[in-house]
């Protein structure tokens, strides 16, 4: 085998290694995205419950208020469900991962009690 054989089979080497390498960082830049996507919509989810659950306490519709408490593009995507003094607001979270559009869902519960509400024993 001559010398130039060599480093032609050396550089094809070298490029399928590049590609996988490229791959590989490609999918885990993406889990990072996901995983920060996932924990902003925990935070903002959290504040949304809170506010609402605030608003409960005050008699202001607790809906309006946890839609104001979220930032940007997770206004249009919270979920409240009430009973009692309970809220529950459901967000999920943006993702690049067309597989997973729709099947991640955060949850962040708040519950208050009104002024003049007995506690239950």
């Amino acid at each position: 085998m001559t010398l130039r054989r060599v480093r032609g089979a050396e550089r094809g080497q070298a490029a399928v290694e590049l590609v996988g390498a490229a791959a590989l960082l490609t999918i885990a830049g993406l889990a990072a995205f996901q995983v920060l996507s996932a924990g902003h919509a925990v935070a903002v989810a959290d504040g949304a419950a809170e506010a609402a659950a605030l608003a409960l306490a005050n008699g202001h519709d607790p809906e309006r208020a946890a839609r104001a408490a979220a930032p940007g593009w997770p206004r249009r995507a919270v979920r409240l469900q009430r009973e009692g003094g309970s809220v529950r607001v459901t967000l999920a979270p943006r993702t690049p991962l067309g597989i997973l559009r729709g099947r991640l869902r955060v949850t962040a519960e708040a519950w208050v009690r009104r002024p003049g509400e007995e506690v239950a024993k």
